[in-house]
C-alpha cells in the first residue's frame, strides 16, 4: 500500500452485482418454468441440467462469495448484502448463503490452518481419496464435503440469519415444487450438484489453493470463465485485497504488476481438474498447511515435494520452482 496508494481507489462495493444476480435468478427460474411446460426427454433434461442450470448455479454461488465480502452494498449495509445473498440462493435449492459467509471469513483469517481453515479437507478425505478413481469420486462428492466440513472442523453457533436463510429457502422450494413440479425442481437441484461437482467452473475450487508448485499455496486463474465466476479466478489478488469488487479486481494486477506478473497461474480449469485426478502427487491432500503446531505431517509424507508445474502457465522470463 505504501508503494501503490492508488490501490485504495479500487476498494469499496459495487452494487451492479445486484443487477447481474437478478438477471441470473430470473433466467434460472424462467428456464425451470419452460422445462415444467415442455417436459423434455431425459437426455435433453440432463443436458439442460449440466450446461445451463449448473453454469447458472455456480455463477450464483460465486456471486454469494462476492456478496459475502459485503461488496454489493458495503460494510455499513450488512443486512442488504445478506438479503441479496439469500436471493442468490433461491434457485440453488439448498440454503448455503449465510453459512458460507460465516465460515468463508474463517478461511481468509486462517488460510492453510489445518483445523480452522474449513476449506482444507479433513484427515479422512486425504487418506481415503488418494487413487485416481477415488479422486474423481471426491470431485463428484465435493458439494457435500464442502457443505458439511465446517460443522465438523470448526462448528459455530447457529445465527438468526442462518435460520432466516433456511426458512426462506425451504418455503421457496415448496412453492417451486408445487407450482412447477418435480421435473423443474430436479432441474434446479441437479444444477447445484453438477455445478459444484464435475463441472469446469468448479475447477476454480481446486485451482485456488491446491498445490501445483512449491511455495505457491494460492494460484490465480486467468481465463474466460472468470466472467460467470465474477472474477474469483483472480485469487491471489483477492486474498491480498478482499475488499476490491469483481469489477475492479483485474485492475490490481495492472497497478502493481511487480507483485503479480511473475507468479505462475492457471489458464484452463478443465486442465486443473484433469491434473487433480491424474497427476501423481495431486489429490485432496495436496494443500499447503501453515499451522505447524496443529498440522498432521503424516498425511503429507508421501508428497514431500510438489512439482506439478506442467499444470501451470509461467509468465515469460519467470523462473519455475525447483
Amino acid at each position: 500500500m505504501k508503494k501503490h496508494p492508488e490501490i485504495k481507489t479500487l476498494m469499496g462495493p459495487d452494487p451492479i452485482i445486484a443487477v447481474y444476480v437478478t438477471l441470473e435468478v430470473l433466467a434460472q427460474f424462467g428456464i425451470a418454468y419452460l422445462i415444467s411446460i415442455y417436459q423434455p426427454g431425459w437426455i435433453g433434461w440432463l443436458i439442460s441440467c449440466y450446461f445451463i442450470s449448473a453454469t447458472l448455479s455456480h455463477s450464483l454461488g460465486s456471486a454469494i462469495h462476492e456478496i459475502g465480502h459485503n461488496l454489493a452494498f458495503g460494510h455499513k449495509h450488512g443486512w442488504a448484502n445478506r438479503i441479496l445473498s439469500i436471493v442468490c440462493n433461491l434457485p440453488m435449492v439448498i440454503p448455503v448463503a449465510i453459512s458460507y459467509k460465516k465460515y468463508h471469513h474463517e478461511h481468509h483469517r486462517w488460510l492453510g490452518h489445518e483445523d480452522l481453515d474449513v476449506d482444507v479437507p479433513m484427515r479422512w478425505e486425504c487418506i481415503l481419496f488418494q487413487s485416481r478413481p477415488l479422486r474423481f469420486i471426491w470431485i463428484l462428492l465435493n458439494p457435500f464435503f464442502y457443505a458439511v466440513r465446517p460443522f465438523f472442523k470448526s462448528p459455530r453457533p447457529l445465527t438468526a440469519w442462518e435460520v432466516i436463510n433456511l426458512v426462506v429457502q425451504s418455503a421457496f422450494d415448496v412453492i417451486i415444487w408445487h407450482l412447477l413440479g418435480n421435473y423443474a425442481f430436479a432441474y434446479l437441484l441437479m444444477g447445484t450438484i453438477f455445478g459444484f461437482g464435475p463441472h469446469p467452473m468448479a475447477g476454480h475450487v481446486i485451482s485456488e489453493h491446491y498445490l501445483f508448485a512449491d511455495n505457491f499455496a494460492t494460484h490465480s486463474y486467468y481465463g474466460i470463465l472468470n466472467i460467470p465466476l465474477y472474477n474469483v479466478g483472480y485469487h491471489v489478488e483477492h486474498h491480498d485485497f478482499p475488499y476490491i469488487p469483481f469489477t475492479r479486481l483485474h485492475k490490481l494486477k495492472e497497478m502493481a504488476p511487480e507483485y503479480y506478473n511473475h507468479l505462475p497461474y492457471h489458464k484452463s480449469l478443465c486442465k486443473v481438474m484433469w491434473d487433480f485426478v491424474f497427476q501423481p502427487d495431486s489429490g485432496p491432500g495436496a494443500r499447503s498447511i501453515t499451522a505447524t503446531a496443529t498440522t498432521r505431517p503424516e498425511l503429507y509424507e508421501k508428497m514431500p515435494h510438489f512439482d506439478l508445474s506442467s499444470s501451470l502457465t509461467y509468465p515469460e522470463g519467470a523462473k519455475k520452482e525447483n
